[in-house]
């Protein structure tokens, strides 16, 4: 039985609590987003219901809900509640929380909900010491990562584990949360009289990025910061509350591979404001100037191709370019080359030409090196027959000698009729036809 001590103890901590924390949902049915593995009918919400909830693990950014969601849960399946946060805890720490959920369920017959807080930063031996209470089911792990667990966390707790992707909230789900504050009188600002403006509502839903600690936090600052009662809360105050955000970008992480990814994928799409969005995001986290251009350059092969045979000269152009000047002016090199290369017909003829030939060759459909093109160079090359019957192709009349280069029939490379390219593709038709005469078609 708490004393008034515990209780005067409680509503002081409360009261200096930010809002963010102190609107943390009390129930599923006031969690905002994730509905798409948390709504009626959903897995995580049909585990829920059929008491089958083991190990998950919680991935996505942060101010999403997955501190909050794992609380919920606990109090959902009636289990004891156990925070650790990787970064602090060692083994050490590990092995008495394991402990304690032995003796809990020894004596009561209550399982503990372990809730590990950037799981991803635990190494292989911590991962698995949890393996064998996980499996026997002693704990329900609820694992929480910003880094994408199947690169960051032991591929053995993965495969016990189900995967629970948290997606940023929508701005009509911030919204939701911003006004569910706004007339809380208890826990959040109901006591106030605020008037949020409609812009100013929209402001700081879509600047917030999808977190909703950041909306609440620039919603508590600007009104515990107005001095006059009814507070207008508008553009203004709403653009004065927001400090800018720190851009989440890992390197060596996640959001190196995604940002790539969608750079690349962008301009593959012939979208250069996607493009150039990617690339400003990118060095905005501090990405490696030639991490960049080593990707220009292999674009331009992979994706653009001979459909612009400037291309590629450009992209290492943009390379040397890059590694001469460096930022911040080499910025406007890579805009000018992601622009040209988004802009630029595209074509992957060489890429498939190349992957083709190579399997040929992996998979052992080899052909022998035709007589007639073999070395011819050196002293009893012509007793062996080597180079007789080859035909020197500048002195065909069109540069073409009508002979076999390779023994078999096969057409790797297939131009697109796109750029030039297509002027490719009909001189390539001519060539082939004469080759084929070659080869006594």
């Amino acid at each position: 039985m708490s004393s008034l001590f515990d209780k005067a103890e409680e509503k002081n901590f409360d009261r200096v609590k930010p809002l963010a924390a102190r609107m943390r949902p009390n129930s599923l049915e006031e969690f905002t987003g994730q509905t798409h593995f948390l709504g009626e009918g959903k897995l995580l919400r049909r585990l829920i219901k059929s008491d089958r909830l083991n190990s998950v693990l919680f991935y996505g950014p942060p101010g999403t809900g997955k501190t909050t969601l794992a609380q919920l849960l606990a109090r959902e399946i009636r289990s004891r509640f156990t925070q650790l946060n990787a970064v602090t805890s060692g083994v050490k720490e590990l092995r008495e929380v394991l402990q304690k959920a032995k003796d809990e369920v020894a004596t009561t017959g209550r399982r503990t909900l372990l809730f590990i807080d950037e799981i991803h930063r635990f190494n292989k031996t911590q991962q698995d010491a949890l393996l064998p209470d996980v499996e026997n089911g002693v704990v329900i792990l609820v694992g929480a990562t910003t880094s994408n667990p199947f690169f960051a966390v032991n591929s053995a707790l993965v495969s016990r584990s189900q995967v629970f992707q948290f997606e940023p909230l929508s701005p009509d789900e911030i919204k939701q949360v911003m006004q569910r504050a706004l007339a809380d009188p208890h826990r959040g600002l109901g006591k106030y009289q605020v008037n949020l403006h409609e812009d100013a509502e929209h402001y700081l839903a879509e600047v917030s990025d999808g977190d909703a600690r950041r909306a609440l936090n620039a919603l508590e600052i600007g009104v515990l910061s107005s001095e006059t009662q009814p507070i207008e809360f508008d553009a203004e105050l709403a653009a004065e509350s927001v400090q800018r955000k720190a851009i989440q970008y890992d390197r060596d992480g996640d959001s190196h591979y995604d940002a790539a990814s969608a750079l690349i994928k962008s301009i593959r799409g012939s979208d250069p404001d996607a493009g150039l969005y990617w690339l400003a995001r990118m060095l905005e986290g501090g990405e490696d100037v030639r991490f960049l251009t080593r990707r220009l350059v292999i674009l331009a092969s992979e994706d653009v191709g001979n459909a612009d045979p400037n291309a590629l000269p450009l992209a290492v152009a943009a390379m040397q370019a890059c590694e001469f000047i460096g930022l911040p002016e080499c910025q406007l090199t890579l805009s000018q080359t992601v622009a040209y290369l988004a802009c630029a017909p595209k074509s992957n003829a060489a890429t498939i030409a190349i992957a083709e030939a190579r399997a040929d060759v992996r998979e052992g459909r080899l052909v022998p090196v035709p007589v007639h093109l073999k070395d011819a160079h050196y002293s009893g090359a012509e007793q062996l027959g080597h180079g007789t019957g080859y035909e020197y192709a500048h002195n065909a009349e069109d540069g073409i000698a009508a002979q076999d280069y390779l023994g078999v029939e096969k057409e790797y490379y297939r131009p697109v009729d796109r750029g030039y390219e297509a002027e490719m593709g009909e001189r390539l038709k001519v060539i082939r036809e004469k080759l084929r005469g070659g080869r006594g078609e």
